[in-house]
């Protein structure tokens, strides 16, 4: 078991890894074609930090682990909201801006009971029911965006100037490897990570969701509680905050 545990932890680190592998590239080739920096942080940023918590519940829900699935997101969920949030304004009070209050905040209590709808209608959550969940997911990604372009200044000349600068910095071959390496060590860390908690829960004679709930939703969990305190540490509430409603 002592294996299975180290075997767990190597996989956290390749999940982690990544995650950043994958976000540094994709987020150069999105420079790189001049994507604003505002859509690569609302979309890029914040899906890679949730990247182990998709390839572990894919990994889990394709072996056929769906206990294991559905308690890694429940308890990556608990994580965010309670030990991160936590952590984060013990070490700096987190102010919350009136559009979070009034609208994203009231978005995220909808979602969550559409979830629990979905939860209760049957025994399983289907694929029709998994299509709704996406729509919700596109839905918000597309405010979230609009209301990030919305509210960015964007100085043109200085803009300019940087994109000649990321031009000669960047470059694709490069940014593309990235991408690559990072999934591919995010398929083998949520494969180590999946198949030695089963074997971890099997010995301690304890169920595979539990495992979820509590090992494997804090390890995959570790992106945003890193870029959560970081946050908090330099004072910037609002990164720290938005951390807890996407995913």
């Amino acid at each position: 078991m002592v294996l299975a545990i180290l075997l767990i932890l190597l996989g956290f680190v390749l999940l982690i890894k990544g995650a950043d592998f994958l976000v540094e590239g994709a987020s150069n080739i999105a420079k790189k074609f001049h994507i604003p920096e505002i859509i690569i942080g609302l979309t890029i940023v914040s899906i890679g930090t949730s990247m182990p918590e998709l390839f572990v519940s894919l990994t889990s829900n394709i072996g056929g682990y769906s206990d294991m699935a559905i308690g890694n997101v429940i308890g990556s969920n608990v994580c965010n909201l309670f030990l991160i949030l936590g952590l984060s304004t013990v070490i700096r009070p987190i102010k919350f801006q009136k559009e979070t209050r009034l609208i994203e905040i009231p978005m995220c209590f909808v979602i969550t009971i559409l979830f629990l709808v979905l939860c209760n209608l049957g025994e399983a959550i289907s694929k029709s029911d998994g299509i709704i969940l996406l729509c919700a997911f596109t839905i918000f990604i597309g405010y979230t965006i609009f209301m990030g372009i919305k509210g960015e200044k964007f100085d043109k000349e200085d803009n300019d100037e940087e994109k000649k600068n990321i031009d000669k910095k960047i470059s694709i071959v490069k940014s593309i490897l990235f991408v690559i390496l990072g999934i591919i060590l995010l398929k083998f860390g949520g494969d180590f990570t999946v198949d030695n908690a089963v074997i971890v829960a099997e010995n301690l004679g304890i169920s595979e969701q539990i495992i979820s709930l509590t090992i494997l939703a804090i390890g995959t969990s570790l992106p945003e509680l890193v870029t959560s305190v970081m946050a908090a540490i330099k004072g910037s509430s609002d990164i720290a905050i938005r951390k807890y409603y996407w995913f």
